[in-house]
């Protein structure tokens, strides 16, 4: 757009071997979906295409329950799929991909400590020599992208009256590695232990242990489990007993010795969710990503609802003719009128979305650990395709995401036809904001609902009614 970016990173760069250990045993694999690849595409559409070389497809869930057989759970009749993607892996391709761009410098080991929005100042602690040095930068606009524990959102709450709610739950996650089952020569020719199209499930109804492939043949494994859970498995008998009782399977395919030492070694880390408004100030500050709206990772949209909080910013710039051009020394003391407007929209229109898929994300966790093994689930999951089949719904062409638009226009909230599963809204369809497919779900599940209680009570009338006329003979 015009811009000239700095970027202000507190940690190293990941891509040195030193970093690289102690970021990937904090994984949980990434789910890159239709949401996520509309936002790269918007960017830029040879990078979307670039990244999905590097990801594999997932069409839909594979569900190991404690006694039975896997059973194979489609995402959609369609076959549109997820995509699993290593989270190193991308985090290394976004860091070439923005280094490519000259006008883009990334600053690694400097850590953000204090920021004065009205004087346009950020205060930076850069320890990349090894001694921490204080220094003060000037900025036009700050996009605080800083985390779940944004010091940038923790700066605009001491100059505007932010609402925000802070929520952990009572689990945490933990990652295990389930290895190739040889060593493979070629990327081209991984051997897996197990099923790599698909996201396997272990559901165990109060916890869970998921696992995702990689392009080596391997899995990246998470538990999730209570706290309380968690805390027994201490020592190497209680982890190898626990996991013969409730994910033999897993035991077998990983190894004792591995499971071992990966529950002992690996971090447990909490799971956290975060609600804020506004996201911005003026037109000197927006939060982005985690920072604006943490959510827990059960539905698979962290990733891509902070990709596409970037798009739909990007968009509102464009069509909100912001000038990248304006000097700091004019604006100092005044606002961008432009600048403003677009903030203000953005967050006017993308917060209601933002708290819709974090409750839909809180949700999910039921679904996973329990509810995809109980046969009403199933029957509404085969009830879905078969109203979706009848009842079709049209969506917007991609191209259409990638043109510039207001957010916050009659026509990019309206109510889509057709009958549609609210995982398919929320996965498959960008053009449908997640409050207006969590509106429609809730819709469409209570008139579910009603005619499942008019056909129970048709039935109860019918067999009443034959029950007497048999009395009578």
């Amino acid at each position: 757009m015009g811009f000239k970016v700095s970027v202000y990173e507190a940690r190293p760069d990941i891509r040195h071997s030193s970093s690289r250990a102690a970021f990937q045993r904090r994984s949980v694999n990434l789910a890159i979906s239709s949401r996520g690849l509309a936002a790269l595409g918007f960017v830029d559409p040879a990078i979307a295409a670039r990244f999905l070389e590097t990801a594999i497809p997932m069409p839909g869930r594979i569900v190991h329950p404690e006694h039975g057989e896997a059973q194979f759970q489609p995402y959609d009749l369609n076959g549109k799929h997820i995509n699993s993607i290593d989270r190193m892996l991308l985090n290394e391709e976004l860091l070439n991909e923005l280094l490519a761009f000259e006008d883009i410098s990334v600053h690694f080991q400097h850590k953000m400590v204090a920021a004065d929005y009205n004087a346009r100042t950020l205060v930076i602690d850069d320890s990349s020599s090894g001694e921490s040095l204080r220094k003060t930068v000037t900025f036009d606009l700050c996009i605080g992208a800083d985390g779940s524990f944004s010091n940038v959102r923790r700066q605009l709450m001491r100059v505007l009256p932010m609402d925000f709610q802070q929520t952990y739950i009572p689990h945490e996650y933990i990652e295990l590695r389930m290895p190739p089952l040889a060593v493979s020569t070629s990327q081209d020719s991984p051997q897996y232990r197990i099923d790599p199209h698909g996201l396997h499930i272990w559901p165990r109804h109060s916890f869970m242990l998921i696992a995702l492939p990689n392009k080596d043949g391997s899995f990246t494994c998470t538990l999730f489990a209570p706290r309380s859970e968690l805390s027994l498995l201490r020592d190497c008998n209680k982890i190898i007993s626990w996991f013969r009782r409730y994910f033999p399977e897993v035991l077998q395919l990983i190894g004792e010795d591995d499971i071992v030492h990966d529950l002992m070694c690996n971090p447990r880390s909490p799971l956290i969710s975060i609600k804020a408004n506004p996201y911005h100030y003026k037109d000197r500050a927006i939060i982005l990503g985690d920072a604006a709206h943490s959510m827990v990772p059960f539905y698979g949209q962290g990733l891509n609802c902070g990709l596409e909080d970037v798009r739909i910013l990007s968009s509102l710039m464009l069509s909100g003719a912001v000038d990248p051009t304006a000097s700091i020394d004019q604006l100092v003391g005044s606002e961008d009128p432009a600048l403003s407007r677009v903030l203000e929209e953005y967050t006017q229109s993308r917060h209601q979305d933002l708290v819709a898929i974090c409750d839909l994300a809180m949700e999910n966790y039921v679904e996973m650990r329990h509810s995809v093994t109980t046969p009403s689930y199933r029957l509404r999951k085969v009830t879905d395709g078969w109203l979706s089949q009848l009842f079709p719904s049209s969506a917007a062409p991609m191209e259409q995401l990638m043109q510039p638009q207001s957010s916050a226009s009659e026509a990019a909230r309206q109510f889509p036809s057709g009958w549609l599963s609210l995982y398919t809204m929320v996965t498959f369809r960008p053009d449908i904001p997640y409050a207006i497919a969590k509106e429609k779900s809730d819709w469409q599940r209570k008139l579910f609902d009603r005619a499942g209680l008019t056909a129970m009570i048709g039935l109860v009338g019918l067999v009443g009614f034959w029950a007497i006329r048999t009395g009578k003979r």
